[in-house]
């Protein structure tokens, strides 16, 4: 074997010669033949074969049914895993995902005939390297053309996804779509909101972080899906944007620059974040003595919440780019934050992809990264313990020296916090005494009340927004 064969196609080559074996017809199928065709890594390997589940149950003692109706079994060893489904023709498809009955076939032609498109329906003999192909998929590779087997219609009425997943491989492999394939899916638009939110949001991960994600917004758009799926996108086109800070144009012009300056392969989080960034413009768009956008990104990290809600994101996933939204704009505040402020900035959980949306967002416009270096620079100097560096004080200590528990302690421990991270303090014994100044002595205020309004006045007297 090749020894730079992915442990799962070697796992799939001894299930091809062990079904081979056995008598049955066995031929690597779907994506893997398409990927290996172009010189890609398969993701995953599948397998058709005349072999019944029955008898593939008995050569794969250890394989699961995955898909018992449709005869498709999961063989696994050793943390590789291959999909093994035996050939067969479908019937009608009622609810547009699954057929409604399924026949068991003999012959390969009549398992490839019922798939997608033509350069997912190539067969390969892994052992010989003969390819199979009934439906001209190999010449649709060479010209680089998404073209569906049969009919448009029958096939996008059949299952919707197949809509979308049309402009995913368009967009990941950047191939076109084939004229007659296109049409029809601008006619059929309107039925991918039959389909199940979750597998709506797979194609969407791998269109936004697989492949060429500006090209993939454009076909979402040319193709009348994006109004479908994300109609507070598709509202972004045509909301001008003040030209002194946007000069490429509008809100749309803007989002698809920044899709295509990502580099590849992106976190799945900022790809969402730079696509949602600016989701809050259209509805805040007014025009004053300049075009203004106030609260943008308020109303927008609330958008984005609500888009990926609705597309069955986790909800850790939601969060994390509902603060990139919401964050965005805070480093036009950077030159007047005070020091205690900027490293709680630069401390965030997940700050990289922070600066990395903000650095698109500049490049996608003023094209000034001042703020960017000057972040770059800082954290490289910056020690990590210096932006979250170990309490001086916590609650037990102020239990200790005779405060009682209270709803100030939490403003107490931040004002200490602030202090340390501004150099003002740096031990223990300093910190009780800033609080004994700035909140008084313990035997004098027991309860905690009357020091936080001298703590307040003491703020607003030294001028502090921390």
């Amino acid at each position: 074997m090749d020894p730079l064969e992915t442990s799962a196609e070697q796992l799939a080559r001894c299930v091809v010669a062990r079904l081979r074996e056995d008598g049955a017809q066995a031929w690597f199928v779907g994506g893997c033949v398409r990927d290996l065709l172009l010189g890609r890594v398969p993701k995953d390997f599948d397998v058709a074969t005349s072999a019944t589940p029955d008898r593939i149950q008995r050569l794969f003692p250890d394989a699961k049914p995955v898909g018992a109706h449709f005869g498709v079994m999961l063989f696994e060893r050793e943390g590789a895993q291959v999909e093994i489904a035996t050939f067969r023709s479908d019937q009608s498809y009622s609810d547009g995902r699954r057929p409604d009955a399924v026949r068991f076939e003999t012959s390969p032609e009549q398992d490839v005939l019922r798939r997608d498109f033509t350069i997912n329906a190539l067969l390969l003999d892994p052992l010989t390297g003969e390819v199979l192909d009934f439906v001209g998929g190999r010449e649709d590779l060479e010209a680089r053309l998404i073209r569906v087997i049969g009919d448009p219609e029958r096939r996008f009425g059949e299952d919707h996804l197949r809509l979308l997943r049309a402009v995913r491989f368009a967009a990941v492999l950047g191939f076109q779509i084939e004229p007659a394939t296109f049409a029809a899916i601008r006619r059929l638009a309107p039925l991918i909101r039959r389909v199940a939110a979750e597998r709506i949001r797979d194609e969407l991960e791998r269109l936004l972080t697989e492949g060429d994600a500006r090209r993939g917004l454009e076909l979402l758009d040319e193709s009348g899906l994006l109004v479908e799926l994300l109609p507070e996108v598709a509202a972004m086109k045509g909301v001008s944007q003040p030209p002194q800070y946007h000069p490429e144009g509008d809100v749309w012009t803007h989002t698809l620059l920044m899709l295509g300056l990502m580099e590849s392969h992106p976190p799945l989080t900022l790809a969402l974040g730079v696509l949602l960034h600016d989701v809050g413009k259209p509805p805040t768009f007014r025009v004053a003595e300049r075009i203004r956008f106030d609260g943008h990104d308020t109303l927008g990290a609330r958008m984005a919440a609500e888009i990926l809600g609705r597309l069955r994101f986790s909800k850790q996933q939601i969060r994390r780019v509902e603060l990139l939204v919401a964050d965005h704009l805070r480093f036009k505040d950077v030159p007047q934050m005070r020091p205690a402020t900027l490293k709680r900035f630069l401390r965030q959980p997940h700050f990289e992809e922070l600066l990395e949306l903000h650095r698109l967002d500049c490049l996608a416009s003023h094209r000034n990264l001042e703020t960017y270096h000057l972040l770059l620079e800082m954290l490289r100097q910056t020690p990590p313990g210096a932006l979250k560096p170990a309490p001086l004080l916590r609650g037990a200590d102020l239990i200790q020296a005779g405060y009682t528990p209270g709803p100030l302690f939490g403003r107490i421990l931040e004002a200490v916090e602030e202090a340390q991270l501004e150099g003002r303090l740096k031990t223990r014994e300093q910190a009780l005494r800033f609080v004994e100044h700035h909140f008084g002595p313990p035997a004098a205020n027991p309860s905690g009340r009357a020091v936080g309004e001298d703590h307040e006045q003491d703020q607003n007297n030294d001028g502090e927004n921390g």
